[in-house]
């Protein structure tokens, strides 16, 4: 437990220097937010083609119609293996669109001590607010759209190891004939 601990304190540590380094050079929280939730957002269309993609490779399997079927599994697979790190990269993007947000409001909050104008700071904690729930609806609407990725792989992983499996089951029938093979030659000796 006290290794988990200070991964994390390490972790936010590094972050915390990522974030100052950054806005040394200009780039301000705000700035990481808006670029991370612009790349979330294009890992979820990506994540959405590569998925359109596996399930015309996916709806050819099902309507296979004799030929090599280890080549259609190896091409299944394939998409599968592509299907699997779109949803990893969906999945991190959001978790850095989190962390950003996370630092961004909370450095806010302590600036809001800063102020010395009532007016200002009420204005700035209206605004913080205001923020808060856009940022909430937003990544709301990214998790539940994470969310969909999951029940669309499991069906896709079950095809690919019911083929696996297929294959298996034909490589150890074809042995069968081996056997009878290896078991006349035997007998001839």
């Amino acid at each position: 437990m006290l290794g988990v601990f200070l991964v994390l304190v390490a972790l936010t540590g590094c972050q915390t220097a990522y974030y100052g380094t950054m806005e040394k050079f200009g780039i301000h929280k705000r700035d990481i937010l808006v670029d991370r939730i612009e790349v979330a957002r294009d890992e979820q269309e990506e994540a959405k083609e590569q998925f359109r993609s596996a399930l015309e490779q996916f709806s050819e399997v099902v309507n296979f119609d004799g030929g090599d079927l280890e080549k259609e599994y190896n091409r299944l697979n394939d998409a599968l293996s592509r299907s699997e790190a779109k949803a990893k990269s969906v999945n991190d993007s959001i978790d850095k669109v989190e962390d950003v947000a996370k630092a961004l409001f909370k450095e806010w909050e302590q600036e809001l001590t800063q102020y010395n104008n009532a007016e200002f700071k009420r204005e700035s904690e209206r605004q913080l607010s205001e923020t808060k729930t856009r940022y909430t609806q937003v990544i709301g609407a990214m998790r539940r759209a994470e969310s969909k990725i999951e029940p669309v792989l499991v069906p896709f992983r079950d095809q690919v190891l019911f083929l696996k499996h297929n294959l298996n089951a034909r490589a150890i029938a074809s042995l069968q004939n081996e056997l009878e093979s290896i078991e006349s030659d035997v007998a001839a000796l």
